[in-house]
């Protein structure tokens, strides 16, 4: 059964990470914390990337590394077609109750 974007909610925090996605494509963790300005925390970006990808909205892979590099690979974040189209939807929707024009997204 496919999702339908009226059922699907966003925190504001969520559609700060996807608004973030879709204008970049993918991003690690800390690249979304960074670019938040203060408004996403280092301690709760994984846990709504978690919450993000259960409800379909971003998917992740591991970052291909170098042979020669080191550390741990870092897991590049999203956003889904559902995401995109609830994103959209909710701009919309906000545009709508703000009586403001909705913005290209």
């Amino acid at each position: 059964m496919g999702r339908t974007t009226s059922t699907t909610r966003l925190s504001a925090t969520e559609s700060l990470v996807l608004g973030m996605l879709i204008a970049r494509g993918e991003l690690y963790g800390l690249q979304i914390v960074q670019e938040s300005q203060g408004q996403i925390k280092r301690g709760s970006v994984y846990v709504t990337l978690d919450r993000m990808a259960d409800k379909g909205l971003v998917s992740s892979r591991q970052e291909d590394k170098a042979p020669d590099a080191s550390g741990i690979p870092r897991r590049l974040y999203k956003p889904t077609g559902h995401g995109a189209r609830v994103f959209r939807e909710v701009v919309r929707k906000r545009a709508a109750i703000l009586g403001v024009p909705v913005p290209a997204v």
